[in-house]
């Protein structure tokens, strides 16, 4: 049972992306608030122990051990030596692939928001639009014009860099300063403007301080160094993350309460009034259960564990999990395909070169069914590209005297290009929790059944295509395309399972990603997604989670929750 001293006005459980921005907002506007992670503490500059090691300085020089590969087949796809401490491994927290699939996670206080990617572009009214405009998914209860101030109360308080483009699929947001191009990708964005007229090679949106702002000094945070060594954590807290950002932010104002080591078993229902009293916790290591009483519960531990908890939290009203009248809670998961890459070299441009590693990428916004269904496939992809000078120049020799002289010397220029594409949410692809295994902490293991289609295949055939073409037009030679085949979830932008609509029979969130049947519990991370769309998710994750929470609190005073 709950005692006073476990009771307080909010729980958010998760403490990554999306749960730090629930915990400033809740704490900004006054409520006490629990932040429970299931993960140990991780705090700001202290807990990032390889930060400023070298190459030299690693046993491995980076390199995953043949043992840690055998024993972490699903991690080892993304981890690096530098950063094996930020991802768990596939033993301590196992799961069910129906269908191969790769999930990722950290479990640990700030979650994947030390690792993640940083990329912050808004989506456009096409992506909100284009599922129910095209049929191939359900309307957003929400449109461009519903988020827009919410991007930009976001964007000005984590700092993001770009440029104002003016591109109707890739809206402009409020940007501090970009990275600039260098010479071959300067040269790059003109040959495929001048080629196409629609589409557009320009720098991508990143959570980087290029230029900080007062609010961002004031968070105890400085400018980039252009070290690109972000996902071993920031010690000048140059990119976005909850622990440099957001969490001491809401520990500021003395209404945070953070524990770490805390495994949320289920979110308790109150039976009388049909609303959330609660959540069940189990310790982390001493395996205690106890439970904490708030008015409010906003649930962000990542899409796939905020189902699970969901599906997990049943009671005589909810039999089949918190929320679930319809039956759809873990249904109509998507992801984005990140299946296929290519490049190739460019010549000329030798007097040229830049300065530091950038810790950013350009993009060529999408361009395919923008305003209309014109392809054999529905949905668009963004493509993610650069140039890069190799490091050293030709040598036949590898070893010896000549070798090493090479390498003082610049290499060939090349171009790269990777895919981030939209795939369709379906009722079959789903997760479930297993009816007999369990975890460690006796909470029924998740199991995963997702899975491409036909759609995604034509994606991919046209994208290769297009790739091909536009770094024909860029002026390289010898390019390459290919087809990764990479499982579902390495992109780590898993989606859905909770998702929000208009009609509570065929969703489960309102508008304010409220549960219909218990609107009490938000659920304002990857889990709420109607749609993936084409353009990175995390800057929509923290501004729905911004807007909930305004919604939630004004609920609460006027005394409707």
């Amino acid at each position: 049972m709950a005692s006073d001293a476990n009771t307080y006005d909010a729980i958010v459980i998760g403490s990554g992306i999306s749960g730090g921005w629930a915990a400033k907002e809740l704490c900004e506007k006054g409520l006490k608030t629990l932040v429970l992670e299931r993960g140990r503490n991780v705090e700001h500059i202290k807990d990032y122990p390889t930060a400023t090691m070298a190459p030299w300085e690693f046993p491995h020089r980076g390199a995953l051990t043949r043992k840690y590969r055998e024993e972490n087949p699903v991690a080892a796809r993304i981890a690096a030596e530098d950063v094996t401490h930020f991802f768990i491994k596939d033993g301590d927290h196992p799961y069910v692939q129906e269908k191969p699939f790769d999930w990722i996670r950290g479990y640990q206080v700030g979650g994947k928001s030390i690792m993640w990617g940083r990329a912050c572009q808004r989506w456009s009214r096409y992506d909100f639009e284009a599922p129910e405009r095209d049929g191939y998914g359900i309307g957003w209860p929400i449109g461009y014009d519903d988020i827009a101030p919410w991007y930009s109360h976001v964007e000005k308080f984590i700092g993001v860099c770009g440029a104002l483009d003016g591109i109707e699929s890739m809206p402009d947001g409020e940007y501090l300063p970009p990275f600039d191009f260098n010479c071959v990708e300067k040269a790059y964005s003109e040959r495929i403007r001048r080629h196409y007229g629609d589409r557009y090679v320009v720098q991508g949106r990143w959570a980087q301080l290029t230029r900080p702002e007062p609010i961002h000094l004031q968070q105890g945070r400085s400018a980039c160094m252009s070290r690109n060594l972000c996902w071993r954590g920031c010690p000048f807290g140059a990119y976005f993350s909850s622990n440099s950002s957001t969490l001491p932010w809401a520990a500021k104002t003395g209404n945070l309460t953070l524990r770490p080591d805390s495994v949320v078993h289920s979110i308790i229902c109150d039976e009388r009034t049909n609303r959330a009293s609660g959540v069940r916790v189990i310790d982390a290591h001493t395996h205690e259960v106890s439970e904490y009483r708030a008015k409010l519960v906003f649930v962000n531990a990542s899409a796939l564990n905020s189902v699970l908890i969901l599906l997990n939290s049943v009671s005589p009203r909810f039999p089949h999990g918190l929320g679930n009248d319809n039956g759809l809670l873990g249904k109509y998961v998507a992801f984005q395909s990140y299946r296929a890459n290519g490049g190739g070299a460019i010549d000329g441009f030798e007097d040229g070169y830049y300065f530091g590693r950038r810790p950013s990428e350009c993009i060529i916004p999408n361009f395919r069914n923008l305003k209309r269904h014109e392809m054999d496939f529905v949905g668009g992809y963004t493509t993610f590209t650069g140039a890069y000078r190799e490091r050293g120049a030709a040598s036949a020799e590898r070893v010896g005297g000549a070798y090493k002289d090479a390498q003082a010397r610049p290499g060939q220029w090349k171009i790269y290009v990777y895919m981030q594409g939209e795939t369709i949410p379906k009722e079959s692809n789903r997760v479930r929790l297993h009816d007999t295994l369990e975890d460690a902490w006796g909470i029924p293991q998740l199991v995963t059944s997702v899975d491409y289609d036909d759609n995604d295949e034509r994606m991919v055939r046209d994208w290769r295509a297009q790739a091909a073409e536009m770094l024909e037009v860029a002026g390289c030679r010898d390019i390459e395309t290919a087809d990764t085949h990479w499982y579902p979830g390495r992109d780590i932008h898993e989606m859905g399972g909770c998702r929000m609509g208009r009609d509570p029979r065929t969703s489960l969130l309102n508008r304010w990603n409220q549960l219909h049947a218990c609107p009490n519990v938000f659920v304002t991370d990857g889990a709420c997604m109607t749609s993936t769309g084409n353009q990175s998710p995390s800057l929509l994750y923290m501004a729905l989670t911004a807007r909930a929470v305004d919604h939630a609190v004004g609920e609460l005073k006027r005394r409707n929750l």
